[in-house]
């Protein structure tokens, strides 16, 4: 008998789902047998949110999406209003939404800082709050995504690791003050094949030649996928991952095992 996930008729919040990890997140999870309510920054009508209401319902799941900027206390506020009104129950929350805010630490303005501590930890800690009586009804989990920058980091990466290291605490807090009832997980993807990744290697001269070092500082010799990450989610959300809370899992191919020669 082969090992299966079976995640049928759960429902999952997903934020940050018209692109990258939160796109493969949504897809591994309704795959798994959820219906996902997600969310992001694009309107209903753009492509990535229709995107990912056609993933969700062509795995046979229901889909709710709403736009929203999870900064903003009021419009979460409305978006799980309407999950609840659509579902009734939530049972896997995965604050995934975020974005990188990479300065020099002399030049990091305060509006910047205040931009990155509301939507890259901040907003985590929202959103646990709102979600948290519904989870707590289910046994649920919390997923909250956060980065390799917040055990090792590179130059000019501030004040994004600040943050993304801060999310290994909120995860340990969450465990012990909300435990027993719900679990509380942390993920650190390092470098993942998305959108963004390949925005950034085309800011190179040679494109193809900033991929081959960064893929050489990878022991697997690859990057990684987001569907690797919506199934370690998926795993988490399951019965065989009961027994972990509390944990921030790094995923990184191995890049951080190795000492880099700068």
């Amino acid at each position: 008998m082969s090992l299966a996930i079976d995640l049928k008729d759960r429902v999952a919040v997903v934020t940050g789902v018209t692109s990258g990890i939160g796109r493969g997140v949504a897809k591994i999870l309704a795959r798994s047998g959820c219906h996902v309510a997600g969310c992001g920054t694009s309107s209903p009508d753009d492509r990535g949110a229709r995107h990912f209401n056609k993933m969700v319902d062509d795995e046979g799941r229901e889909s709710l999406y709403q736009q929203v900027d999870v900064t903003q206390k009021d419009q979460l506020e409305a978006f799980i209003d309407a999950v609840i009104e659509r579902f009734q129950e939530i049972d896997i929350l995965v604050s995934n939404a975020g974005v990188n805010v990479f300065e020099d630490p002399a030049d990091c303005t305060e509006e910047k800082w205040e931009f990155n501590m509301d939507l890259n930890l901040k907003a985590h800690w929202r959103l646990g709050k709102l979600t948290r009586p519904y989870l707590s009804k289910n046994k649920g989990v919390i997923i909250i995504m956060t980065s390799n920058h917040a055990y090792t980091t590179i130059p000019n990466c501030f004040p994004y690791n600040v943050t993304k290291t801060a999310l290994t605490g909120l995860v340990r807090t969450l465990a012990i003050d909300w435990g027993p009832d719900i679990r509380t997980v942390g993920l650190a993807p390092g470098f993942i094949e998305t959108e963004g990744g390949e925005r950034w290697f085309a800011g190179f001269p040679d494109p193809e030649e900033a991929r081959k070092r960064v893929v050489e500082l990878h022991p697997v010799k690859r990057l990684g996928t987001v569907e690797e990450i919506g199934g370690f989610c998926a795993f988490l959300a399951s019965e065989y991952a009961q027994f972990i809370s509390g944990v921030t899992y790094l995923v990184d191919g191995g890049r951080s095992t190795i000492m880099q020669d700068l």
